[in-house]
């Protein structure tokens, strides 16, 4: 296809003598119906290390260092087949809209759209065959002083899960010799639609096979309010302030703190975290942090920054041992959690969140800096 879209690339640290990174491609497996499915891996000379599958824009692996060494810190399975059976959105690229819409539908310029009802009653993170479950194609793979990086791309038609629109789409994936993660989601439209796109990776700095809980790992979140959700999950429309409530991690606070607080009925409705923080109004023009993680066993930190207003917090609630993945562990509930940029859940739906509204000749972009440390 002839792609538009302007790639962006994240900005490599300067560095003397240049340092270089590594892209390799490499064979993972094939699809049902006989199509290959590729894989890139980026690799610095820090030692770290992320697998990039084709299928679904997915990261398989991300090895980062610490004081123990460097350790894969997402889940995710050693095969394709684990992706295809019981996806559960490791690490994917999740689109066209990321997190809820309520009710499976929406209303664009007086036409209704009726979506895919894929967690009843609601449509989550694209439908019944979102962006994760679509083979992408590789359009550019590069390494050199500083970094290395792979662009995958995807045409997503118009009427695909309900949505209005022909949608092009770039997820660019970057890793830099300063320990940075970089995507850079990029989309454009030939109609008015809604976007939303993000990365839904796992993440354990323990370890993904560490068997050390996420709970006694410390996040801090800057922001002084949350979106409260309703029995399904959909946000209620209120901006509610973090200030005295579970939901309050503007200092570094330990996971399984207020976890298990039975008397929040936020708490009970999402069985944990699963909600929606609100750092700004709108996207901004630069980054901004959203979040960051630490665990003080291995030292290992990371910092998210995005140009998204949005940050969902999900503490792995609905991980409860029926899956086997890498290195044949158990996931179970605590092993992991997602940390997503995003616009905020049911924006179409929502006026008073802004808006998800992406029409022909603008760009959408939504990029992500995963920026991990060693601590003393």
């Amino acid at each position: 296809m002839n792609y538009r879209i302007p790639y962006v690339m994240a900005l490599a640290a300067c560095s003397t003598p240049a340092l270089a990174g590594t892209a390799q491609q490499e064979a993972f497996g094939s699809l049902p119906d006989g199509r290959q499915v590729e894989a890139v891996v980026l690799s610095n000379e820090n030692g770290m290390r992320v697998r990039i599958l084709a299928y679904g824009a997915i990261v398989q692996e991300l090895e980062a260092p610490g004081r123990d060494g460097v350790v894969d810190v997402v889940l995710g399975y050693d095969g394709i087949e684990g992706y295809l059976e019981a996806p559960n959105y490791f690490g994917a690229s999740v689109g066209r809209y990321a997190n809820r819409i309520g009710g499976a539908r929406f209303t664009l310029d007086g036409t209704t759209y009726q979506l895919a009802t894929n967690d009843d009653p609601n449509s989550l993170h694209g439908g019944e065959k979102g962006f994760d479950k679509h083979l992408w194609h590789i359009a550019d793979v590069s390494s050199g002083p500083d970094k290395a990086s792979v662009t995958f791309t995807l045409v997503s038609p118009d009427g695909d899960e309900g949505y209005p629109g022909t949608l092009e789409v770039s997820a660019t994936y970057t890793l830099t010799e300063s320990n940075e993660l970089a995507i850079d989601y990029q989309a454009i439209t030939d109609a008015p639609t809604v976007i939303n796109l993000t990365n839904h990776s796992y993440f354990n700095l323990a370890g993904a096979s560490s068997g050390v809980s996420i709970l006694d790992q410390v996040l801090t979140i800057p922001a002084d309010s949350f979106t409260p959700v309703d029995e399904v999950l959909i946000p209620t429309g209120e901006f509610r302030p973090v200030e005295g409530t579970a939901f309050d991690f503007r200092s570094p606070t330990r996971i399984g703190d207020r976890i298990r607080e039975g008397d929040d009925e936020q708490l009970r409705f999402g069985r944990g975290y699963d909600h929606n923080w609100v750092v700004s109004s709108a996207p901004v023009e630069g980054l901004q942090s959203l979040a960051t993680m630490s665990d003080p066993g291995s030292g290992r930190t990371m910092e998210i920054l995005s140009n998204q207003p949005g940050i969902q917090f999900y503490s792995g609630n609905f991980l409860d041992g029926t899956v086997t993945g890498k290195d044949g562990t158990i996931y179970r509930m605590g092993d992991a959690l997602c940390l997503e940029p995003q616009i905020f859940p049911d924006t179409p739906n929502k006026p008073e969140f802004g808006s998800a509204r992406l029409d022909p000749g603008e760009t959408y972009h939504n990029r992500i800096i995963y920026r991990f440390a060693v601590s003393d």
